[in-house]
């Protein structure tokens, strides 16, 4: 009996071991690990299928192949996203003189490359045309302003003529003029070329001189010019009664610049410090 029941016993212990079994045959280990994992959705697990090697780190075999072998940095053959290519082709491209040539209609000359300086004879061939082209806008069409008129020159002063035109023209009938306001009447200019009439200087060179006859030539004064020249040398002689100059002065020699004016004041004033004019 007692052999009976330990059979039985095995045998139930059998058939509880054989219910615990998963009905597909699974190992309890698979049961196991199964049951740690968390529960995956069917989408992933189609995700997962469709991208097997997702989440996988993986070297692209060129990288493999061109890794550098040490420690130091070393340049590489693989091309770089900031480097320009040496031969671009896109519009990044520099144009080139010979893409101006190839691009220039026919019969033109292709543009010339920024910081050309033009030849001596593009110069020499822009210079004549439009030359050229100013000369035919001034004669063909007749409609192009006519040249300026040319500046009038402006008259010479009157001490800027020749010496005896000066003393003839305008020095003469100035202090004539001036002298007949003082009340001189009987008055005889002339403008001759002679001696100067002081004892002494026969043997000097004549020089022209303007003489002056008043009171029937009673009173006579000479302003003689050493050159022909206003601005040269000046002397001044005067003789009474009809005799001889006793004194040869200078005459003008503070004035730097003569011209007609100064020249008949200087000369009324002389006549009147000499008391021969009306009033003294």
């Amino acid at each position: 009996m007692a052999e009976e029941a330990k059979s039985n016993a095995g045998e139930n212990n059998s058939e509880a071991k054989t219910t615990e079994l998963p009905a597909d045959g699974k190992s309890e280990a698979a049961l196991t690990d199964a049951a740690e994992k968390p529960a995956v959705s069917e989408t992933a697990q189609r995700e997962e299928v469709a991208n097997p090697a997702a989440g996988n780190a993986h070297t692209p075999e060129v990288a493999e192949d061109n890794a550098p072998s040490s420690d130091e940095p070393e340049a590489t053959s693989l091309p770089s996203a900031n480097k320009p290519d040496d031969d671009p082709t896109g519009p990044e491209r520099k144009p080139t003189p010979e893409d101006a040539k190839e691009k220039a209609p026919a019969g033109e000359p292709a543009a010339k490359a920024a910081g050309d300086k033009p030849s001596p004879e593009e110069r020499k061939a822009k210079a004549a045309a439009a030359k050229a082209a100013k000369e035919k806008a001034a004669d063909g069409d007749g409609d192009a302003k006519p040249a300026a008129k040319a500046k009038k020159e402006k008259p010479p002063a009157l001490e800027d003529k020749p010496f005896a035109e000066f003393i003839n023209q305008h020095f003469l009938p100035t202090l004539k003029e001036n002298l007949t306001k003082q009340g001189v009447q009987d008055l005889d200019l002339k403008f001759e070329k002679q001696k100067i009439p002081v004892p002494g200087l026969d043997e000097n060179p004549e020089c022209w001189q303007v003489i002056g006859r008043l009171q029937s030539g009673k009173r006579q004064f000479n302003v003689g010019f050493l050159k022909e020249d206003i601005q040269a040398s000046k002397v001044f002689t005067y003789s009474d009664n009809g005799g001889k100059a006793s004194t040869l002065e200078s005459f003008m020699i503070d004035e730097r610049r003569v011209n007609l004016d100064l020249l008949v004041l200087y000369t009324v004033q002389r006549l009147n410090a000499q008391k021969w004019l009306v009033g003294n």
